[in-house]
């Protein structure tokens, strides 16, 4: 007897989500697709720190202090906790809108604009929004079906909107906005200060060996300690400069995609609606305000139900598993017909699922609408 059974396979948000983003862990790990640099800054972060503690930090420990791998290794862990914050985190992606919704705001537009005459070009787009007295545009994304925030944009290579988007840096793999960007900037600053702390003690490491030994011979000695200086002699500026950038963004509470596009300087000459006027408070409501919560819901549960047949054999009396066959006066064996519910056979194009061909091979099988009919032997001694 077939059973259709329903089943329930449960499906979390994330799997559906639109968008070019990976995730992990169930979908609390939300990365770009892109992430080979990513890897890059975990192999130079490790393999420079991995060789300073390894060789360096012993031997000054001894000659000066043990508080100097104390001290690193504190920058360490929190220059790679940093990271792995900003690099799985929901950067603020906005959700896309729902056909039902978009529908809407595609109705909403055109009752605004009116019908556009064939052949000619409809207008922008565009919202005004106030605030702080100034006048800011929402613009449409036709990707997301929806009217961007302010300093929200669509991220090419994730293919999101991103609430206050910053940038998207390789380097950590992911996008930076309103949900990680302190993240980005502690993480920056602290690598900023781990790569002058190595590079100051490798320089004094080479100096105190080469008062025993000289230069040269330390050079040949320790060609670790020269791989540590030349990494981060050429990191240093780099990682340096970006947060010197950084710091002057945050102080004025700007980010690097409105310094990019020059929204509050240049011809326009529009203050920035959302700078308080003190370094202070624009520090403070970066780095230090509320973090809002993640609006996707990553791993909130979608249900589909899925049909599947299973074959379940219930047990049950011989009558209704095989036809009987009852003996007559003449030693002949009559023919029965039996259905579960122990009626006749009744008029259907459905053939009886109790009697199959592989269960009565020699036996008359009953058309429609036939009743079994006696044998002659039978009927002669019915008579």
């Amino acid at each position: 007897m077939s059973v259709m059974v329903a089943r329930k396979k449960v499906v979390r948000k994330w799997e559906k989500l639109p968008g070019r983003n990976t995730f992990c862990c169930d979908g609390r790990i939300m990365m770009a697709r892109q992430k080979g640099i990513f890897y890059l800054t975990l192999f130079l972060i490790l393999g420079t720190c991995a060789l300073f503690f390894a060789f360096e930090c012993r031997y000054l420990a001894v000659q000066l202090s043990p508080a100097i791998p104390v001290f690193a290794a504190v920058l360490f862990l929190f220059a790679m906790a940093t990271l792995l914050r900003t690099s799985f985190s929901d950067p603020g992606v906005i959700p896309r809108a729902l056909p039902d919704e978009a529908a809407f705001i595609e109705m909403e537009i055109e009752a605004t604009n009116g019908t556009v005459p064939q052949g000619q070009r409809p207008p922008p787009r565009i919202k005004n929004f106030q605030i702080n007295n100034q006048i800011v545009k929402l613009k449409y994304c036709y990707t997301c079906k929806i009217f961007r925030p302010p300093r929200a944009s669509h991220c090419s290579i994730c293919d999101n909107c991103v609430e206050r988007f910053d940038h998207h840096c390789p380097w950590v793999g992911n996008c930076v906005g309103k949900r990680n960007y302190r993240y980005f900037y502690l993480f920056i600053l602290s690598l900023s200060l781990l790569t002058i702390y190595i590079f100051t003690f490798d320089i004094v490491y080479v100096a105190l060996k080469s008062l025993k030994i000289g230069f040269l011979n330390t050079l040949k000695e320790t060609p670790g300690t020269v791989l540590e200086v030349l990494i981060c002699f050429f990191t240093l500026w780099s990682v340096v400069g970006l947060t010197g950038f950084h710091t002057f963004l945050v102080a004025l509470n700007q980010t690097t995609n409105e310094d990019i596009k020059g929204s509050w300087t240049g011809k326009n000459r529009v203050q920035n609606p959302y700078s308080h006027g003190n370094m202070v408070k624009n520090c403070c409501e970066v780095l230090c305000g509320p973090l809002p919560p993640s609006v996707l819901d990553r791993r909130g549960i979608l249900q589909q139900e899925e049909n599947a047949a299973q074959e379940e054999t219930c047990t049950r009396g011989p009558s209704a598993q095989e036809p009987t066959a009852a003996q007559g006066p003449g030693g002949q064996a009559e023919e029965s017909s039996t259905q579960q519910d122990g009626s006749l056979p009744h008029q259907s194009a459905v053939p009886v699922p109790s009697l199959s061909n592989a269960e009565m091979p020699e036996e008359k099988q009953l058309t429609t609408g036939e009743l079994p009919a006696l044998s002659q032997d039978a009927g002669q001694a019915e008579h």
